[in-house]
């Protein structure tokens, strides 16, 4: 019988406390390696009539990315710009800016919410990826993956039809498409893991399946694995052993389960992460990949692996 309610007590990974002073976080992300990306900026924009989130903005910001290799960190500063960015991805040695939101205005007349910058901040160039952006992850070969919540489906902000109305594609670095997802009816892509280029999951409502594309965007095979949890907004995987974000009403909880037989995933123990001072880490700031999950709270970084979990099971 599995155990339930499992605390795993985690030490920081690093301090960011001088860095981010003057700024908010926007996005913290674990990169195709090892390393460690934050997004920040210096003033959150205020939402146009309280409601929508600003894709040009009004007024130009300053963004600041923090890289984080081996406890090293160096930063990034970016001026005057005048897109709402919210994610951040290593180019190979470049780095890819995306925002979640762009206005189409007629024809040949849209927003270009990918900007890519050398590691100095200067921009080299700028491309689309389309409306309603929920997750973007990159790999190491520089393919960009892009996973879309139902305003990028459906069609908002001036789109018909809209760019991500497959609910998951890949692009190349300079925003030409790859892949196209013709398999899934994805209504909203909740979660995405990009493992590595032959390597690939995404989890999507209304199925709440788990799709897993092999062989590159060039021969992809997919598989279905039904994980029989509802509303996960992201997941870790060794290929055997799955830690989910919890649904709706519980996302600040974590559910570790295995693949113990074809397309299904077994047992359902429940996994709360506490801080250095037993604390229950919060994950509105959070990220998965790999077999590796990321939080950010109280300035603090902290990491686990599957198999930190696994450990304590």
């Amino acid at each position: 019988m599995s155990k339930t309610n499992i605390k795993v007590q985690l030490q920081p990974t690093i301090d960011l406390t001088g860095y981010i002073e003057g700024y908010t976080i926007q996005s913290v992300r674990l990169g195709p390696d090892q390393r460690i990306f934050v997004l920040l900026i210096d003033r959150i924009p205020d939402r146009i009539k309280g409601m929508f989130v600003q894709a040009s903005l009004n007024a130009p910001r300053t963004y600041k990315i923090l890289i984080i290799d081996e406890g090293q960190i160096h930063e990034v500063v970016l001026t005057n710009q005048s897109f709402h960015y919210h994610e951040v991805q290593p180019l190979q040695d470049q780095l890819l800016l995306v925002g979640a939101r762009c206005h189409y205005y007629g024809h040949n007349r849209y927003d270009l919410n990918a900007r890519v910058c050398d590691r100095y901040g200067h921009v080299l160039h700028d491309f689309l990826l389309g409306d309603g952006i929920e997750h973007v992850q990159a790999t190491p070969e520089g393919t960009i993956w892009t996973g879309y919540f139902d305003e990028g489906i459906f069609g908002n902000y001036g789109w018909n039809p809209p760019v991500g109305q497959a609910g998951l594609l890949a692009w190349d670095a300079q925003g030409n498409r790859l892949y196209t997802n013709d398999q899934a009816d994805i209504m909203d892509c909740y979660a995405l893991n990009v493992v590595s280029d032959e390597d690939v999951w995404f989890y999507y409502y209304t199925d709440f399946m788990l799709g897993h594309i092999t062989g590159g965007t060039a021969n992809p095979q997919l598989e279905w694995i039904n994980p029989q949890i509802s509303g996960s907004s992201g997941f870790c995987t060794d290929g055997y052993h799955f830690l989910f974000r919890g649904g709706y009403n519980d996302s600040n909880q974590l559910f570790f389960k295995k693949r113990e037989k074809p397309g299904h995933l077994t047992g359902k123990t429940s996994i709360q992460l506490q801080g250095a001072n037993h604390q229950l880490l919060d994950l509105a700031y959070s990220d998965f990949r790999r077999d590796q999950i990321l939080i950010y709270s109280d300035n603090m970084l902290y990491t686990a692996a599957i198999q930190d979990i696994v450990q304590v099971i």
